[in-house]
């Protein structure tokens, strides 16, 4: 997962369309030949107004039995490979290259009824954002919800978008971002007590926050471009990476990433949405043998861009 340091749009780069290019290996090894299990890749992604898929490949080795294409609950496009042989390396490497427009945080128009908070979801709308309101982790004295709510004003009224931004740098600022190696993501009341994470940890604890302020939140799982000739600092590059979505009236669903202080969708490339992390995983499988025949994981991510060029009218 990966996190860079917060920068500010440059003019007029919102009226340019970057053309990004994105290579992922993943490579296993083993301590003697084993049997391979039905694995699920999530790495294609979500054709969109502002991002539109040019090119896509995948290798895999050893070469796949059978490879089936799927969209899960969500819209996601997933990818599942069975193996007959035994083997003692399994290799996943996909290329992909994609238009993308960025569009600035305070670009997204909210209805009349939204701007301030708090407000009500169209009647419309309810049933479909009610399972992404839901708070999902337990909380018995609300620390989250105190922690949410300390950016809405008393005696006057709270822009949403305001608080929702103070919300991500918030995060961003006052957490510290750890890579951590071992699998799963913290609950959000112990990323609120370590007061660190990895990408996944800060953006389920922003999607907890907005619930607990009844909005609708989301996961998202996927890229980021790191300029690395920018004076970004950059920490946990080269991996997949995580930030969350909020459904806000009029603008839709909003890319916010607490890891890195961005609002709006630049520099972010989506490949999968989903509920809840576990349902995002960019990568997942099994084998048969012993938890020792495992030798070791390599997970290599490189995303680079092309010469930005404008974006079509």
């Amino acid at each position: 997962m990966a996190q860079v340091g917060r920068k500010k749009n440059a003019p007029g780069r919102e009226a340019l369309m970057t053309i990004f290019s994105v290579r992922h290996i993943t490579d296993y090894q083993y301590k003697r030949p084993v049997k391979l299990g039905e694995h699920r890749l999530m790495f294609r992604p979500r054709d969109s107004f502002d991002q539109t898929l040019l090119s896509v490949s995948l290798v895999v080795e050893p070469p796949q039995d059978e490879i089936r294409w799927i969209h899960d609950p969500f819209g996601n496009c997933v990818a599942l490979i069975n193996f007959s042989a035994k083997t003692r390396s399994l290799r996943f490497e996909s290329n992909i290259r994609l238009d993308h427009t960025p569009h600035a945080a305070l670009d997204f128009p909210i209805e009349a009824t939204a701007v301030d908070y708090p407000f009500t979801y169209d009647a419309e709308e309810l049933p479909d954002l009610k399972p992404t309101m839901a708070r999902h982790f337990a909380d018995p004295a609300d620390l989250v919800g105190t922690f949410a709510r300390q950016f809405v004003h008393t005696g006057q009224p709270t822009r949403t978008s305001s608080l929702l931004m103070s919300l991500c740098y918030m995060i961003h600022d006052s957490f510290a971002y750890a890579r951590r190696s071992e699998h799963g993501v913290q609950t959000p009341l112990q990323t609120l007590e370590l007061r660190s994470g990895t990408c996944r940890d800060f953006a389920l604890l922003m999607m907890e926050a907005a619930r607990a302020l009844g909005l609708a939140a989301r996961f998202v799982t996927g890229y980021i471009y790191v300029p690395y000739r920018d004076g970004s600092t950059t920490l946990g590059g080269g991996s997949t990476h995580a930030w969350c979505q909020i459904y806000i009236p009029g603008a839709g669903w909003v890319e916010f990433d607490p890891t890195n202080g961005i609002v709006g969708n630049r520099d972010l490339i989506r490949v999968g949405v989903a509920r809840d992390p576990h349902q995002a995983i960019p990568l997942s499988g099994s084998y048969d043998g012993r938890a020792s025949d495992f030798k070791s994981l390599t997970i290599q991510v490189n995303v680079t861009s092309d010469q930005e060029v404008p974006a079509p009218p």
